[in-house]
């Protein structure tokens, strides 16, 4: 019997987000067998345990799996204290909680997944899973292949950490800046903004355009859906671990 927190329960059962789900449950709003709690740290046993949210049962939502295209100044977060747009604009008012798997920064736009099934988000996210990351960026320079090359062949941050890209190539270019592909299979947090600083290079724009096999295409930007049963499929066979779909 799976046992986890009476917070982490609600998060994972797809009714909210952790940080929200300690609210509630810290205001009494939370019954776990038909007892107020407020340690959002209870221990619950998922599939036996009863929880109640204001009265009413929680019941598991099925696994969702979305795609957002990610405007630029947009957060990737559920509240903002400077009220900012946040992804959670841009989806659907009526689905259940879902997370973001993975994260892009404000000025960063394209890809993003979201799911409520954080056991799949968490091996998405992984950096050991080693699943690529395709992102379209806009450098305020003139590419040629010796910054490929750089790019490649990475940089060592001060504080000593090695980052580098998988694969770099030259998409287009003009008189003062170039579109590069690059592609990581990382995951560390603001990696290609690292490594092009270290190198003093200036980003014009960075789009992710693809998570493995899954491709932004033409979705159009702010847009959502549900990835397609092939699309997910395509992931997990990308990731090279058995996920039941």
């Amino acid at each position: 019997m799976r046992r986890t927190g009476l917070a982490r329960a609600l998060s994972k059962q797809g009714y909210c987000s952790r940080s929200r789900a300690s609210e509630l449950i810290r205001s009494g709003r939370v019954t776990l067998n038909g007892r107020v709690r407020r340690d959002a740290e209870a221990p619950v046993h998922l599939g036996k345990d009863h929880i109640e949210v204001d009265g009413r049962a929680l019941t598991g939502q099925g696994k969702l799996y979305y795609i957002l295209n990610k405007p630029r100044g947009v957060v990737t977060t559920a509240a903002d204290e400077h009220d900012r747009k946040t992804v959670y604009d841009f989806l659907r008012p009526d689905l259940p909680w879902l997370a973001p798997v993975g994260r892009l920064d404000k000025a960063s736009e394209g890809l993003l997944l979201f799911s409520n099934d954080s056991e799949w988000a968490a091996v998405v996210s992984a950096p050991e899973t080693h699943l690529e990351k395709t992102y379209h960026v806009q450098v305020k320079c003139v590419g040629d292949q010796n910054l490929t090359d750089r790019i490649t062949g990475g940089v060592t941050t001060p504080d000593g950490e090695r980052l580098n890209a998988k694969r770099v190539r030259i998409l287009r270019q003009g008189e003062k800046n170039t579109w590069l592909e690059i592609v990581l299979d990382e995951g560390k947090n603001r990696q290609i903004r690292r490594i092009l600083a270290a190198l003093g290079i200036d980003i014009l724009r960075l789009v992710r355009v693809a998570i493995g096999p899954l491709a932004l295409g033409e979705l159009s930007k702010g847009a959502s859906r549900p990835l397609t049963r092939n699309e997910k499929a395509g992931l997990n066979h990308a990731m090279r671990r058995i996920i039941p779909s």
